[in-house]
């Protein structure tokens, strides 16, 4: 009793921690005008959600833009941390242990210092202030996330089941597609949600390699914060978040019917 009495105030608390600055943001998202010590603003204004929606900022190109980028982020870096976990967790070869080391240096590296060394390669390449070039450092970021979750998974998972699968005469391709891949449902869509929301969060990496051409919304939230205009700032944080909830709650919905449908198997 005393250990579910404690579960369910912490789970209060936390719940209250979450809730408060949401509300908090509401609030400031239609307030015109909100002095100190008033507790509730003083009067209302739908100037905001004018400006969100129909501005220069407009929303729907910029949610186009970050959940494009988002999600070919998220493909990219779960398809590539994929073939990666594969190497390291089920093969033996020289330097083995180096392939998953150098998976986790972007994380080893300040973020200011790999955007800056990145948009050099990337002005020689030609790529810099180009969307692909924002795309490449994205899944960059993302990748050490993608690789330690699917290596875990694919390591737990073993080569059992593809070794059976090839002893009844499946090639190397069926019995990946057939019996390891829907056991690594769970773990790559996991990695695709964290490499999505690694992606749809960047400022300072998309704002150096972008030069400001390719817009996202946090690139543009992050002004509205720093100018002090609260309530644009608010209504902006209210549209990145919700945009960023249902894209969680998508994936969350297809983890938890890909483990129903495993349960009725």
């Amino acid at each position: 009793m005393k250990t579910s009495l404690l579960l369910r105030l912490f789970l209060g608390a936390a719940a209250f921690c979450i809730l408060l600055p949401a509300a908090l943001l509401v609030l400031w998202s239609a307030a015109a005008r909100w002095s100190w010590p008033n507790l509730l603003p003083e009067s209302w204004s739908g100037r905001t959600v004018a400006e969100l929606l129909f501005g220069p900022q407009n929303i729907w190109p910029l949610l186009g833009s970050s959940v494009s980028l988002g999600g070919a982020a998220s493909v990219l870096s779960t398809l590539i941390g994929l073939l990666t976990a594969r190497a390291a967790a089920l093969y033996d070869f020289p330097g083995r242990g180096l392939v998953r080391f150098a998976g986790l240096l972007p994380l080893l590296i300040p973020g200011t210092v790999f955007a800056i060394g990145i948009h050099l390669v990337l002005l020689r390449a030609g790529l810099a202030d180009t969307a692909a070039g924002v795309l490449l450092v994205h899944v960059m970021t993302a990748l050490p996330y993608s690789i330690s979750i699917l290596t875990d998974v694919t390591a737990a998972l073993g080569c059992g089941l593809e070794e059976q699968a090839a002893v009844l005469g499946a090639g190397p391709a069926r019995g990946f597609f057939a019996v390891s891949l829907p056991e690594l449902t769970p773990g790559i869509l996991s990695s695709m949600s964290m490499a999505f929301i690694l992606s749809y969060s960047q400022y300072f990496t998309t704002l150096i390699v972008g030069g400001g051409r390719v817009k996202t919304l946090a690139l543009v939230l992050v002004p509205y914060i720093q100018g002090g205009d609260r309530s644009l700032a608010s209504v902006y944080a209210l549209a990145f978040t919700g945009s960023a909830l249902v894209v969680f709650a998508l994936f969350e919905t297809l983890i938890r019917r890909w483990q129903r449908r495993g349960d009725k198997l």
